[in-house]
């Protein structure tokens, strides 16, 4: 309805030529105050609700604040638990396993002393023999003959020692006699001097020939010496383990290499024992012997002899074990082990290799003392895969923490919590 009026005044206004206009003033309609209260609601709904967020995010910020501290308060008041295990001592023995080849007892390499041919070759490789067995015969015909030359050229040397001795004998009796008449005034003194002197050189020649027959003997006892070592004979028991000869074979004296014979019923084996396990080993200690091609069984042995000194360039030890070998299961030449019982002359401890830790201050294990974390720097003397023998750092009875934690500090507190094999 004001509407319409409106549009009528307006119109009259308008009809009246001359008149001036009206000011018509157009209030609001109901649509529009409707729109603006909607806009005044909705902005107060949006500024309630962002004091709302507001609140809320300071409210969790706030929380979250107090749950750091808790956190904090509570990582500083709280005591962790550790697993630890006991440091214990070594003992008094040291077991040691090492590889080692096995040798004979005796070896020797048998040659010809006397030049000729095999005339009979009496044994072959793997056979066994006594000392003094005979191996094989030479023949050397020539030999026989240089010791009927040299036989007969002592008969000649001897026959010539009768001589010189009747001469002397005869200078002698001269002598004698024409001293007297010497004396007597019968014979001149040229006479006698001559007498004496002959006497003189007679005795010199039977000298001279008793050389000759002692030398002639010697030559013959060189000839007969080399006619023994026709017959080859073994200079131990053992095996023969080598033949380079055969029936007919030309051997030269002192150059033809014959046999090979070893001594097995006693092995000896040879081990290089390193620096840091060789203090300790001493002619007595106790060895066991295995060799994988035979398991299950294990040889007793002794270390017999050590050397004076290690090897410059190995830095180690050259330790000898004799085994007994009755039944002959080990051969020389074989790869073994060897386990040494070595006795400890400087004490050590044993860890297990979970409580190592290295970091930029060394090699250090966490030893729990009073409920006290400290940290003690070790030096390893011998790794065992799951435990470690230490030479320092920790006594016997102390507890070390297993795995240590990355964020454990120098006196932190723990609690100790012991493992199974501790």
């Amino acid at each position: 309805m004001s509407d319409v009026r409106a549009r009528s005044n307006d119109d009259e206004a308008n009809d009246r030529p001359g008149k001036e206009s009206l000011r018509v003033v157009e209030l609001p309609s109901k649509a529009t105050r409707s729109g603006r209260r909607y806009s005044a609601l909705l902005g107060g709904g949006v500024l309630v609700v962002l004091i709302g967020a507001l609140g809320v995010g300071g409210w969790r910020h706030y929380e979250a604040a107090r749950d750091v501290a808790a956190v904090a308060e509570q990582i500083r008041t709280n005591v962790p638990e550790v697993r630890v295990a006991m440091v214990k001592p070594s003992g008094n023995l040291m077991k040691v396993s090492l590889p080692a080849t096995t040798t004979a007892f005796e070896a020797a390499n048998i040659f010809a002393r006397t030049s000729g041919y095999v005339e009979k070759r009496y044994v072959d490789i793997g056979d066994r023999v006594k000392k003094g067995d005979l191996l094989a015969e030479i023949t050397a015909p020539e030999l026989d003959q240089q010791i009927a030359q040299a036989q007969a050229t002592l008969a000649q040397d001897q026959a010539a020692l009768q001589q010189a001795q009747a001469s002397r004998e005869l200078a002698d009796v001269t002598n004698s006699r024409d001293s007297n008449l010497v004396k007597q005034g019968w014979l001149t003194a040229q006479q006698g001097d001559n007498d004496r002197l002959t006497l003189r050189a007679q005795q010199g020649a039977v000298g001279v020939a008793q050389s000759n027959v002692a030398a002639q003997e010697a030559q013959i006892r060189v000839l007969q010496q080399e006619k023994s070592y026709q017959r080859v004979v073994a200079p131990f028991d053992g095996v023969v383990t080598q033949r380079n000869v055969d029936n007919g074979s030309l051997v030269q004296s002192g150059s033809t290499f014959m046999f090979t014979m070893m001594h097995s019923d006693v092995i000896r084996t040879q081990v290089f024992i390193p620096q840091d396990e060789a203090f300790g080993v001493a002619p007595g200690v106790d060895a066991d012997i295995r060799v994988p091609e035979i398991p299950g069984r294990s040889f007793a042995g002794k270390v017999t002899r050590i050397a004076s000194a290690l090897q410059p360039g190995s830095r180690t030890l050259l330790t000898e074990i004799d085994v007994p070998n009755p039944d002959g299961l080990l051969s020389p030449g074989i790869y073994c082990t060897v386990e040494l019982s070595i006795p400890l002359r400087t004490p050590s401890m044993t860890i297990p290799s979970d409580a190592l830790a290295f970091d930029q201050n060394g090699l250090h294990v966490v030893v729990v003392r009073n409920g006290t974390a400290h940290f003690q720097q070790v030096s390893i003397s011998r790794d065992f895969g799951t435990t470690v023998e230490v030479r320092d750092g920790v006594q016997p009875g102390d507890q070390v923490v297993l795995n240590p934690a990355v964020n454990l500090a120098e006196g932190s507190k723990v609690t100790a919590r012991k493992t199974e094999t501790s």
